[in-house]
């Protein structure tokens, strides 16, 4: 059998989309064996300090219980990872269990890269959530398990509110205009030290506008689902903030898109709104010193129902298809995934686990934050209309292209309806580019 090889040229992560080309299906090697039958896998992921040694934990207690199995970590942090994953791809070197994002599920599966996890024998998805499940599958495939569940929601800072004097809203009944008016009320009792909201301008936050509006950001055969008046009212909203200094001037907004959390405006309890995911919960309270509030995306109408808000996949457990131990790789994902002894270690750090015994069994032992996170996504559930598409091959890098249009439309350098035009031109590029 030949294995397949990959162009390390043609990887491009991180900035730019992952494109590389598959040239034959086979088997190939990351792993090992020795001779008394023990196997060792490679087991990358992207984390900091704290998550690092959880999983380490937890790779601990998965050899205790599976001594012919050795783990070998490889921890990374996000903004290295990809490039790094691409090279080891392109060189058919890439870990045997791979932490995965959304993002690139096609990208690797679709490209043949990621093992067809249905397939494996030694894998039971019988108690995991339909959606969620269905969120780790590109072409037929079932190309990752979601680590857990998260939700992209606006984070209400109490401590800015309390001293702008300005009440929380009802996240149930609250529109954009509430959202702008709220947070201009608040940037000016701040009198330029503080503001009321963030600019919300990646990917999720696209999408939540583009599904109130009935739309799409992707479809499902991998094109896109908008039209670019759409995408022009959503850096209309944008540009309507800083005007109405609901949010901060674009030079203080693009200085602090480069800060860290700690010496972020979010965490010196300068801004009083902004969005993030449910699962970062926890640190930012501890980050800020003050406790935050997790509210619903506001809404067109005003009604909850048409918020366009999700469930997302926090990340995924992925294998490599060429690793020369599929077995064992399926064996390590399913206790991840299913073992009761993994959850309680792991716990809600990678969002709320979708196998709904798991949830049962950790909650007693949550922290404050996490038993909020996870309340929280149940009272939201009746809401939720589904998941959006999943992200096509060559969508990859989209998100920093919502960004720099963005900084566009902010720095006047081109109107929204201009920057929809060419966002959608590029993106298209991008895809297109990709099938060739």
């Amino acid at each position: 059998m030949t294995s397949p090889v990959f162009s390390r040229r043609s990887f491009q992560l991180g900035a730019a989309a992952l494109a590389f080309s598959l040239l034959a299906t086979g088997c190939g090697a990351p792993g090992s064996s020795g001779d008394n039958g023990q196997v060792t896998l490679r087991f990358a992921w992207w984390g900091n300090e704290y998550l690092n040694a959880q999983t380490q934990k937890v790779i601990a207690a998965f050899e205790a219980s599976h001594p012919n199995i050795k783990i070998k970590a490889e921890p990374g942090e996000w903004a290295s990872y990809w490039d790094k994953l691409a090279t080891k791809t392109a060189a058919n070197d890439a870990p045997d269990v791979i932490q995965m994002d959304q993002k690139y599920i096609a990208e690797y599966g679709g490209r043949g890269a990621l093992m067809d996890l249905s397939k494996q024998s030694g894998i039971d998805t019988s108690k995991l959530d339909k959606e969620a499940l269905a969120s780790g599958q590109y072409g037929g495939a079932q190309y990752g398990l979601s680590t857990g569940q998260n939700a992209y929601v606006i984070m209400a800072n109490t401590k800015v509110f309390d001293a702008a004097g300005i009440p929380l809203p009802d996240d149930r009944t609250w529109t954009w205009k509430d959202f702008t008016d709220t947070a201009a009320k608040i940037s000016a009792a701040g009198g330029g030290k503080s503001y009321g909201a963030a600019y919300g301008s990646n990917e999720a936050d696209l999408i939540i506008w583009l599904r109130q509006h009935g739309q799409d950001l992707y479809t499902g055969d991998g094109g896109l689902g908008f039209e670019t008046a759409t995408a022009a009212s959503f850096w209309a909203r944008l540009k309507d903030q800083r005007d109405s200094k609901a949010s901060p001037p674009a030079t203080v907004a693009t200085e602090d898109a480069g800060a860290g959390l700690e010496e972020s405006l979010f965490g010196t309890n300068r801004v009083a709104m902004a969005w993030w995911w449910t699962n970062q919960l926890g640190s930012l309270e501890s980050t800020t010193g003050s406790s935050i509030k997790m509210l619903r995306a506001p809404s067109i109408s005003g009604a909850s129902a048409g918020n366009g808000m999700y469930y997302k996949p926090t990340m995924f457990w992925s294998a490599s298809s060429r690793s020369k131990h599929p077995q064992q790789a399926a064996e390590f994902i399913d206790y991840l995934t299913n073992s009761p002894e993994a959850g309680g270690i792991l716990m809600t750090d990678r969002g709320v686990p979708t196998n709904s015994a798991i949830v049962a069994g950790i909650t007693p032992s949550l922290k404050p934050a996490d038993t909020t996170v996870v309340g929280f996504l149940k009272d939201i559930a009746p809401d939720v209309k589904g998941a959006p598409p999943v992200p096509p091959v060559g969508a990859g890098s989209v998100q920093n292209v919502i960004k720099r249009y963005t900084d566009e439309v902010l720095y006047d350098r081109l109107t929204p309806q201009a920057a929809a035009d060419a966002f959608k031109k590029e993106v298209e590029g991008m895809l297109a580019s990709a099938r060739k």
